[in-house]
């Protein structure tokens, strides 16, 4: 299992990226806007580096919901390999069966 801090710092993360997703994709079309003004757009990309880091996108990582694992994790299902092979054979997933032969 995970360290609690990490799924906690990972939780942060998520409440600071849904919080300043409007605010950084605003000042993203602006920057990207070739008809602005040059100092427009410079200006908008001061604000947006003034804004927290921890608020962007790209510092999220996926995380197992179950045991708060960093690798190994399945995007479809949310959870890492290791949940997925205790769960299937568990028989708690629907539509997992385990395999011998």
């Amino acid at each position: 299992m995970a360290k609690k801090s990490m799924i906690e710092r990972e939780k942060k993360r998520q409440k600071l990226v849904d919080r300043d997703a409007a605010k950084r994709a605003a000042l993203k079309a602006i920057i990207n806007d070739q008809s602005k003004p040059m100092e427009e757009r410079f200006r908008a990309s001061l604000k947006l580096a003034k804004l927290p880091r921890n608020g962007s996108a790209t510092r999220l990582h996926n995380r197992c919901q179950l045991t708060g694992r960093p690798h190994a994790y399945y995007r479809k299902l949310k959870i890492s390999r290791i949940m997925l092979r205790e769960l299937g054979s568990a028989g708690q997933l629907p539509g997992v069966v385990k395999s011998s032969w």
